[in-house]
């Protein structure tokens, strides 16, 4: 991962602000810890402010990111955290377990240091209710091959509560599906360097030139127009809590 976002991670805390919608979602799971972990951190999104927070992040391109007055950071990855048993109340991560290179030791070592909840915002691969898949079928085998089923954390972390999490129409936060309700905005280099699976996928300039000539020619609104009505809606984004 740190090898990934020390070559991707250039400008990425300009796209990737928090959404405050999203942030009261994680902030609720993390209940009264008065500590908390973020584990693969990147630029410090969605860390609470009403607690004390260590971050660890692998990457120093994104630790270069982190604004001034954000948490300490120490540079580590998940899978080797450099923290006693049962150091913080809770754990965080947020849209960055498919990076790790063995998830299931990466949450071994949140479940560690960790007294209270493990808090994770992820995704589920099995989603196909969004149209950017059509246009861009490579991100569904991307999602199958990087994306932790949701079956998993079961598995690795014992009892888990799972809930949608709902992605307003005019999300902050420049993930892969927050323009679900923006489909221009993927026609735009700079958004797209945000995301990481646009770098996994290469080159797509011809689906690129499909999704262009459908919004120009209203291909694109009369096959998905109804979105358009919309103020949020499920993109498959999901709130993984261990307690």
């Amino acid at each position: 991962m740190a090898e990934t976002y020390d070559r991707i991670g250039k400008g990425y805390a300009t796209r990737r602000k928090p959404d405050a919608r999203i942030a009261a979602v994680l902030h609720a799971a993390l209940g009264d810890a008065q500590s908390v972990v973020n584990v693969g951190a990147g630029a410090g999104s969605y860390e609470p402010d009403h607690c004390e927070v260590v971050a660890a992040e692998p990457s120093a391109e994104m630790i270069a990111q982190r604004p001034k007055g954000s948490a300490p950071v120490v540079q580590a990855s998940a899978e080797e955290l450099p923290f006693d048993d049962r150091s913080f109340d809770a754990a965080m991560a947020v849209l960055t377990v498919h990076h790790w290179r063995d998830k299931a030791k990466g949450m071994a070592e949140m479940r560690r240091v960790t007294k209270g909840p493990v808090v994770i915002l992820t995704y589920d691969p099995g989603f196909r209710d969004f149209w950017l898949l059509d246009y861009f079928p490579g991100l569904i085998a991307l999602d199958e091959g990087q994306m932790p089923k949701l079956s998993d954390y079961e598995a690795w972390l014992g009892s888990v509560e799972i809930t949608p999490v709902p992605i307003p129409q005019d999300c902050t936060d420049g993930f892969l599906s927050a323009y679900w309700r923006r489909p221009w905005a993927y026609l735009d280099d700079t958004v797209r360097a945000a995301m990481s699976p646009f770098w996994a996928l290469g080159d797509v300039s011809r689906e690129l030139a499909q999704l262009r000539d459908d919004l120009e020619s209203g291909a694109w609104e009369s096959r998905y127009g109804k979105v358009m009505t919309l103020t949020e809606r499920d993109c498959g984004y999901r709130l993984v809590v261990a307690r």
